[in-house]
């Protein structure tokens, strides 16, 4: 495939669902509170509807701080470069480059997979993104031509694929595309359970005048409801939600031991200082195992 070339992947899931990549699942599942997710596209592929507002929007999807400022972007690419060697990397989510571009200028050749054509529509209009590869596709079940030595899903993205299934299968398709001793690397926030008063749903994350943000927790199925309220020029507030499913990082690594990646690293964020009880997300680093068979 030549560089730069936008693939589209015919694959889809064996369970009949598709997903944008870097967005939650739509599709024919359910979402963390039950309420049927809507399909509207010719192909059966689901509606991006506010995943897409959020991400391809400059002054939306900023709500989680820090999480867009050029510095984080810097310091996340740095530590993908050192994990990725002399090889290749696979962006599961690639959604808008944000990280992807910073990576491919320190050298590394960049392959992605996203659903979002809007999202990568962004991409594509950024300097730096000529020389990346994208397939349109769904990131927990799409392949690509070749292997890795690194494949990473950054950005709390693991939970956008909302059952135990899907966030597996994903594990399963990154192990399947990195070589030997590959390293397979997901940055996502610790659940919020023990900061949530007793009894308990709703914990606003983030109030400033641009931009509300609440997360509602399902805790009987892992579920998780992202509710940003951002405000518009002319002082109203535009409201989307984002459903998500919740991990612990002992789930995660269950998962990664079942694909045959144990876990070789975790820190507790980008400046890879540790992980304790007290941190609020983690950086999870595993590796492939070369006598695992995908």
């Amino acid at each position: 495939m030549k560089q730069g070339v936008i693939a589209t992947s015919e694959r889809r899931s064996p369970r009949g669902i598709t997903a944008e990549a870097g967005e939650p699942y739509l599709g024919h599942s359910r979402n963390s509170l039950g309420a049927k997710r809507p399909t509207s596209r010719a192909d059966d592929r689901p509606d991006p509807g506010p995943y897409d507002q959020l991400h391809t929007r400059p002054r939306l999807g900023a709500g989680r701080k820090g999480s867009l400022e050029p510095v984080v972007e810097d310091r996340v690419s740095g530590q993908l470069v050192e994990l990725a060697g002399d090889g290749a990397a696979l962006e599961l989510g690639i959604g808008t480059g944000r990280i992807a571009i910073p990576l491919a200028r320190r050298g590394i050749r960049v392959h992605g997979i996203d659903l979002s054509e809007a999202m990568v529509a962004r991409l594509r209009a950024k300097p730096g993104a000529e020389t990346i590869e994208v397939t349109i596709g769904d990131f927990a079940t799409t392949r690509v031509e070749g292997t890795f030595s690194l494949a990473y899903l950054v950005f709390n993205t693991i939970g956008n694929l909302t059952t135990q299934d899907e966030q597996a299968a994903c594990f399963q398709n990154a192990a399947a595309h990195l070589e030997p001793g590959g390293r397979f690397v997901i940055e996502v926030g610790v659940p919020g359970l023990l900061r949530l008063p007793g009894g308990e749903r709703f914990r606003v994350f983030d109030v400033s005048d641009a931009h509300v943000g609440i997360d509602e927790y399902d805790f009987v199925n892992q579920g998780l409801v992202s509710h940003h309220y951002n405000r518009r020029p002319d002082g109203s507030f535009e409201h989307a939600s984002l459903p998500l499913r919740f991990v612990w990082p002992a789930e995660l690594d269950l998962m990664a031991r079942l694909a045959g990646m144990p876990l070789l690293e975790r820190w507790g964020g980008w400046k890879r200082e540790p992980f304790t009880s007290e941190s609020t997300r983690h950086v999870s680093v595993w590796e492939k195992t070369a006598s695992s068979q995908t």
